[in-house]
Formats: C-alpha cells, sequence, structure tokens
C-alpha cells in the first residue's frame, strides 16, 4: 500500500452525492425538446464513459446545437438539481480532513456544488473546487491543482485556511507530488484522466459504472461502502509506495498490445480479490483492543503517532 495521501479529490455526482436518478429528470426534458439520440436513462449514463461535454457535444451534431443544449442543461442544474449525499459519506469527508487536504472537481457548475456541500455542513472541508463552469476536462482540472503550489494549503472545516510556516524568505514551496494525490470517481472516464494527468484513482460502486468497468479502467482499488475509502488510504500503510500511477504522456496501446474489455474486467477482478484476502489480516488484535491505527507522515515516511480518531473510523468498517 502506498502511505497516506496528502490531498484527495472527489468527484461529485455519483461519488459524493446519489445522482443517477436526480441527473436524468434533469436532463430528458432538455433531451426531448431537442430531439436528442439520448432517449432513455441509461444513454444518458452512457455519457459518462468519457469526458461528458466531449460526449454530449457529440451527439448534439453541430457546434450551434451543443451550445445550446450545453447551456440549458447547466441552467437546469443550477436552478433545480439537489441531490443527496451518500450515507455515510459525510463522516467519511469528515475523517479524513486532519490527514489530506481535499478538493472537489465535478462536471457539474460550481454553483451546484457549493450548494450541496453547503447544504451538508461540508463547504469548509473542501480547499479546492473546479467545476465544470470553470473547468470542463478533469484532466487539465486535476493539472491546474497539481501546478498551483497553494494546493499545499487545506481546510479544517474552518473558514481560513491553512497558513505556511513562516521562513523570512519568498521561496515558493513545491507543487503537489502526483504521487500523493488520489481522485475518488465514480466514472470510467474521471479514472482515465488520472492516468492521463499521472495520479492514483480509487473508484466507488455506488455511481454510474460498475466495479469491473472501474477496475479495468486502472482503478487501484473500489470501494463497495463509503467507509472502505478510510481503510484502503490511511489503515495499511508501508513506508514504500508501491501503487504505480500512470505516466502522463503515456499514449495509447498498438492494436497488437490491447486486450478485451472482458478479459481486463476478470482479471481486474481476479486481482481485487486476492487483493482483499491479503488484506484481511493486517490490523493485528491489539490494535483493535487500543483503538489506535498507525499511519505514515508521508512527507518524510516516518511513522507518526497512532490516531485514535482516525482508527475508529476505520475498525467500523471491518466489524
Amino acid at each position: 500500500m502506498c502511505p497516506p495521501p496528502t490531498a484527495v479529490i472527489f468527484d461529485l455526482d455519483g461519488t459524493l452525492v446519489q445522482t443517477r436518478e436526480a441527473s436524468w429528470q434533469v436532463f430528458a426534458p432538455i433531451a426531448a425538446r431537442h430531439d436528442l439520440a439520448v432517449d432513455s436513462a441509461e444513454k444518458f449514463y452512457h455519457l459518462f464513459a468519457g469526458n461528458f461535454f466531449a460526449s454530449l457535444r457529440a451527439v448534439c451534431e453541430t457546434e450551434d446545437r451543443a451550445d445550446v443544449v450545453v447551456g440549458e442543461f447547466m441552467a437546469a442544474l443550477d436552478s433545480h438539481y439537489a441531490p443527496a449525499m451518500v450515507p455515510g459519506l459525510i463522516d467519511v469527508v469528515r475523517t479524513m480532513v486532519p490527514h489530506s487536504r481535499l478538493a472537489v472537481l465535478s462536471s457539474n457548475t460550481t454553483a451546484v456544488v457549493r450548494r450541496v456541500l453547503r447544504a451538508n455542513h461540508l463547504e469548509y472541508c473542501f480547499a479546492h473546487v473546479f467545476g465544470g463552469d470553470v473547468e470542463p476536462d478533469k484532466a487539465a482540472g486535476i493539472a491546474r491543482f497539481l501546478a498551483d503550489a497553494a494546493s499545499g494549503s487545506g481546510r479544517l472545516c474552518r473558514a481560513y485556511y491553512d497558513e505556511p510556516t513562516v521562513t523570512g524568505t519568498l521561496e515558493p514551496r513545491p507543487p503537489a507530488d502526483p504521487g500523493e494525490v488520489v481522485l475518488i470517481t465514480d466514472t470510467v472516464g474521471d479514472v482515465e484522466a488520472a492516468g492521463r494527468a499521472g495520479i492514483r484513482a480509487v473508484g466507488v460502486a455506488w455511481g454510474m459504472h460498475t466495479e469491473e468497468q472501474l477496475l479495468a479502467a486502472g482503478a487501484e482499488f473500489v470501494a463497495i461502502w463509503p467507509q472502505e475509502l478510510l481503510a484502503h488510504l490511511y489503515g495499511r500503510a508501508e513506508e514504500t509506495c508501491t501503487c504505480a500511477t500512470p505516466a502522463a504522456d503515456a499514449g495509447p496501446l498498438e492494436p497488437a498490445q490491447s486486450v478485451s474489455v472482458a478479459r481486463r474486467q476478470v482479471e481486474a477482478a481476479r486481482r481485487r480479490r486476492e487483493r482483499r484476502r491479503a488484506a484481511a489480516p493486517q490490523i493485528p488484535a491489539t490494535v483493535v483492543s487500543s483503538s489506535a491505527a498507525t499511519v505514515v507522515d508521508s512527507s518524510a515516511t516516518r511513522l507518526r503517532r497512532p490516531d485514535p480518531a482516525l482508527a475508529a473510523a476505520i475498525l467500523r468498517t471491518m466489524t
């Protein structure tokens, strides 16, 4: 396992909030009004297999039509899209806050992200938000996050940001290390965007795409329950990271190198089962009885003192 991530980027729709039916209900009348070939929920969900905006523009056929459809959809989301949080994720987010800087990267509008986070009293737990109206390309959004030295500042569920130690110099802080950044998402397109940006990707099984699809796309792990995110990211850290991140400039496979999606899904599922069996005994009885978990200080690969709050959250996933 890798050391705990210094930064975690959440997708919104289908990851933090329950969105399948809610987003389709917003889009359906727009699709009917413009006679788009997206006349069912499943066809709408398929648009998320790649970049949503690129897929939507493709089905619109012309740029002028696409501009109108995208504009109407974003306006409809702004006005009356209010999905519910995935049960358990509020607790997971608050547990992550002391250990990783949190961000949201969404195809939805910034106004919707703000409304959802404020409604659930999480607005000050996230330090950075990239809505689709700010950056429609998620790979580009990840790159912007990594390139900004200020991404090192987080929030502890309070309005103000962490302030750097005053050193008397104007030396800038280094940009984020891609190997210490994780994107949590429910779509294949986002997993692929994380790969292009060179960061890690963790999937969730309660959104648009299945566990097998996410693993086949390159997710290192897929959570079935929200609390599994804590166990995977913080519960079994080693000093040497073994989670490989794809090269940001890696090109597509040649035809001779490609394998069928079905074979990739079967192999990914097998690897996941093996990881689960290997992970089962990792937290010993002494840790359970003392409600303490050891995590790694990713800045210097030193073991830190146990954190009872994090341990309690992790142990809830194992009992």
